[in-house]
C-alpha cells in the first residue's frame, strides 16, 4: 500500500499517518526526517543535501526525489509507505510519478483531509489562550499569525496537487473535521473499497486469533452457566408459589368438607324429622278413624236402645 496524505497544517495528517503505520505495518516517509537521516548516514545524496542546507538554500526537487528513491528501496518499505510532506508542488508530483514508474511501483491513493480553515484558526487561538492562562510560553509556530501564513502557502503551492491527482483518479477526499476515530474509519473504508489493503492485513495475528477463540469458548461456558442458573432460580420461585397455593387451598378444602358434612347433616335431620312426623300422622289418622268408629257405634247403640224401648 503506497499513499500520499494531503491537507493543510493542523488537518491531522501526522496523526492519521501514524495510525495507518501502526495498523498496516507500513512506514511513514517524512522528507525532513529522510534528509536528516541521509545527512547523518553520509550518503552521496545526503552529502549533497548537507552542502545545500549549510549554504541556506532550498534542497532541489531532484535531490529530494533521490533521497526518496534510496529510502523506498530499504526492506521496511517493501510492504508500503506513506509520503508525508512530499510532494508539495505539481513538478514534485510529476517527478515522483517517474520514480515509481521506473521502479515498477504504483501509487494506490492520495487522501486529502479537507478542513475548515476558520475552524483551524479558532482552535489555534483557543490553544494559545489556554497556554497563556497556564503561565506557559506559546510556541512561535503555534500562533494564529503563523498558521495564517502557512495556510496561504498551502493554497498557493500544494492545493494545485488536488486537481493534479483528481485528473489521474487517485484523489480521495475525507472530512478532516470529524473526530480522529471517524477519520481513521473512513480512510480504512475507502482503502478497502479500492483494494489497496492486502488480504493478509485483514487477518488477525495468530496470538490474537487464539486469544479470541479462548475468549469465545469462555463466553459460551458463561452463557450455559447463566442459563442453568436462570432455570434453577426460576424453578425455585415456582415451587414456592405452588407450595403457597397448596397451603392456601387447605383451609378452602377443609371448609368444603365441613360444608359437605353440614349438607349431609341437614339431609339426615330432614329425614329424622320426617319419620316422627309420618308416625304422628299415622297415629293421628288412626285416632281420627277411631273417633269416627266410636261415633258410628254410638249412633248404632242409640238406635238399638230406641227399638228395644218401643217393644
Amino acid at each position: 500500500m503506497r499513499l500520499i496524505l494531503l491537507g493543510p497544517p493542523g488537518s491531522g495528517k501526522g496523526t492519521q499517518a501514524q495510525r495507518l503505520v501502526h495498523r498496516h505495518g507500513i512506514v511513514q516517509l517524512s522528507t525532513g526526517e529522510m534528509l536528516r537521516a541521509a545527512v547523518a548516514a553520509g550518503t552521496p545524496i545526503g552529502l549533497q543535501a548537507k552542502e545545500i542546507m549549510a549554504n541556506g538554500g532550498l534542497v532541489p526537487d531532484e535531490v529530494v526525489v533521490g533521497i526518496i528513491a534510496d529510502r523506498i528501496d530499504e526492506p521496511d518499505a517493501k510492504k508500503g509507505f506513506i509520503l508525508d510532506g512530499f510532494p508539495r508542488t505539481v513538478p514534485q508530483a510529476a517527478a515522483l510519478d517517474e520514480l515509481l514508474k521506473k521502479k515498477h511501483l504504483k501509487l494506490d491513493a492520495v487522501v486529502e483531509l479537507r478542513v475548515n480553515e476558520s475552524a483551524l484558526l479558532a482552535r489555534v487561538e483557543k490553544r494559545a489562550e489556554e497556554t497563556r492562562a497556564r503561565g506557559e510560553e506559546v510556541r512561535l509556530d503555534d500562533t494564529p499569525e503563523v498558521l495564517t501564513k502557512r495556510l496561504a502557502q498551502y493554497r498557493s503551492m500544494t492545493e494545485p496537487l488536488i486537481h493534479y491527482y483528481s485528473e489521474r483518479r487517485k484523489l480521495l477526499t475525507v472530512d478532516g473535521m470529524m473526530t480522529i476515530e471517524h477519520v481513521t474509519r473512513e480512510i480504512n473504508r475507502i482503502l478497502t473499497a479500492l483494494g489497496a489493503l492486502e488480504p493478509k492485513e485483514h487477518e488477525e495475528p495468530k496470538a490474537t486469533s487464539r486469544a479470541a477463540k479462548k475468549a469465545s469458548k469462555a463466553a459460551k461456558k458463561a452463557s450455559k452457566a447463566a442459563k442453568k442458573t436462570n432455570k434453577k432460580t426460576t424453578k425455585k420461585p415456582a415451587k414456592k408459589a405452588a407450595e403457597s397455593a397448596k397451603k392456601a387451598a387447605r383451609p378452602a378444602g377443609k371448609a368444603a368438607k365441613a360444608a359437605s358434612k353440614a349438607k349431609g347433616a341437614g339431609k339426615g335431620a330432614r329425614k329424622a324429622a320426617k319419620k316422627p312426623a309420618k308416625k304422628a300422622a299415622k297415629k293421628a289418622a288412626g285416632a281420627a278413624n277411631a273417633r269416627k268408629g266410636a261415633k258410628v257405634a254410638k249412633k248404632a247403640a242409640k238406635k238399638l236402645t230406641k227399638k228395644r224401648a218401643k217393644r
